[in-house]
């Protein structure tokens, strides 16, 4: 069975057109006519120029507050037919790292907000939402939900926007078993570079559907997505388990990630994990799993102060489910892995108290004045034959009792 590892989390990239570079006149952008609101109101300019990352700052000339699909074509197709020429980024939720949804001198269309261009449309009897690019996905999940219905696949933080992480991948502990959020689309409009707002799918321009998924924001900007649905769990039963030996670790996971095409009841539903180089690590805001009154101490795992790594797994049931069954379908596969016999650690919560358990995390950060600060970030494809000279060479040396950072491990079928 062949998987390849993907490190760490993502960072939301977004359509960067250029067609000039000379500087241009705020008036002249606000003489278009849009549904929505252009501004150069400096709250909103300040807004625009930054981001999650927090490692540089660019203010744009103007931000765009779209009210419809044709105003992000109008101003990307103003913007390749002017003479001057001027830039166009969107931005969804503003969770880009590095500046990818910034523009100088140029226009930022801000997707996400209260003025969202349209709700998502759930189609029950074909299993598909269709929404706005701008869409946050914690409001699709919710939307979903009333019909007892969810997408396929997730980030492991909601807070982001649709049009963004189709760009990136779309990538967490689903990914395994139904692929990233990219593979689990059926349609997408689309306004390209010269301001054309085209439908694409897999039957119609298939070109540009492929681009555009996945492409960085290079191929296109997506104002709407239509996104495959599954029935969705009621609770789910949260499992981690702990290793000090990398092997063993790495063997498990691909061991979960290759049962994909079994049964429900044969597998696990979510397959993750994470790496400890610090013992400080293992309660910090990636690790509030464990309970603040059982600290977990590393020196009590036998890893004699060496890195620990976590294998984060789930298991959907229903409300309807006895727990007999749930208890018997977890240990028949816990059986078969490697983990430290006494760092099995197991919660069971509501669906969308799982989903959302990073806003969570994120919210007491906040409230501590820990969230709005530099995040510097990396991801990073790591094959199969090199994964461990990765953890010998990244995870024991470089980063050993060096980082207070989340570092993440997703076990990826390439065939998904």
């Amino acid at each position: 069975m062949t998987a390849t590892m993907l490190l760490l989390t993502f960072a939301i990239c977004r359509l960067i057109v250029t067609v000039g570079l000379i500087t241009l006149d705020p008036s002249e952008l606000l003489r278009l006519r849009v549904d929505g609101q252009l501004t150069v109101d400096q709250v909103d300019l300040e807004a625009a120029s930054l981001d999650f990352g927090m490692l540089g700052k660019t203010e744009p000339l103007a931000v765009l507050h779209p009210g419809s699909a044709q105003d992000v074509a109008r101003i990307v197709e103003a913007g390749y037919r002017s003479a001057h020429g001027f830039t166009v980024s969107a931005r969804g939720h503003g969770h880009s790292i590095n500046g990818q949804a910034q523009t100088r001198n140029g226009v930022v269309v801000q997707m996400s907000g209260e003025g969202r261009a349209a709700p998502p449309r759930v189609a029950v009897g074909e299993r598909y939402v269709d929404v706005w690019g701008g869409e946050l996905w914690i409001d699709v999940l919710k939307s979903t939900l009333e019909y007892g219905l969810a997408p396929k696949s997730w980030t492991d933080y909601l807070y982001l926007s649709v049009g963004g992480t189709l760009s990136n991948a779309g990538i967490s502990g689903q990914a395994f078993n139904h692929g990233p959020q990219i593979s689990n689309v059926h349609e997408l409009d689309v306004v390209t570079g010269k301001g054309e707002l085209l439908t694409c799918s897999e039957e119609k321009n298939s070109d540009l559907f492929y681009a555009v998924l996945g492409g960085l924001g290079q191929f296109g900007i997506i104002t709407r997505a239509r996104i495959a649905l599954e029935p969705a769990p009621q609770r789910v039963r949260w499992i981690r388990v702990l290793y000090s030996n990398f092997s063993a670790f790495t063997k498990d996971q691909e061991y979960l990630i290759s049962l994909h095409d079994l049964p429900a009841s044969q597998k696990f539903d979510y397959v993750e994990g994470f790496v400890i180089v610090d013992e400080g690590l293992i309660n910090n805001w990636r690790s509030s799993f464990f309970s603040p009154r059982n600290p977990v101490k590393v020196s009590s795992l036998g890893s004699n102060g060496g890195v620990l790594y976590c294998l984060e797994i789930t298991k959907n049931y229903d409300e309807s489910t006895t727990d007999i069954i749930v208890d018997q379908e977890v240990e028949t596969l816990l059986k078969r892995l490697n983990f430290i016999p006494t760092s099995v650690f197991t919660t069971d919560l509501p669906y969308i108290d799982f989903l959302d358990r990073v806003h969570k995390a994120e919210l007491k950060l906040r409230a501590k004045g820990l969230w709005e600060l530099p995040h510097p970030w990396l991801n990073l494809f790591v094959p199969k034959s090199r994964i461990s000279d990765f953890d010998n060479g990244v995870f024991k040396a470089i980063l050993s009792n060096k980082t207070s950072g989340p570092i993440l491990i997703y076990p990826m079928n390439k065939n998904k």
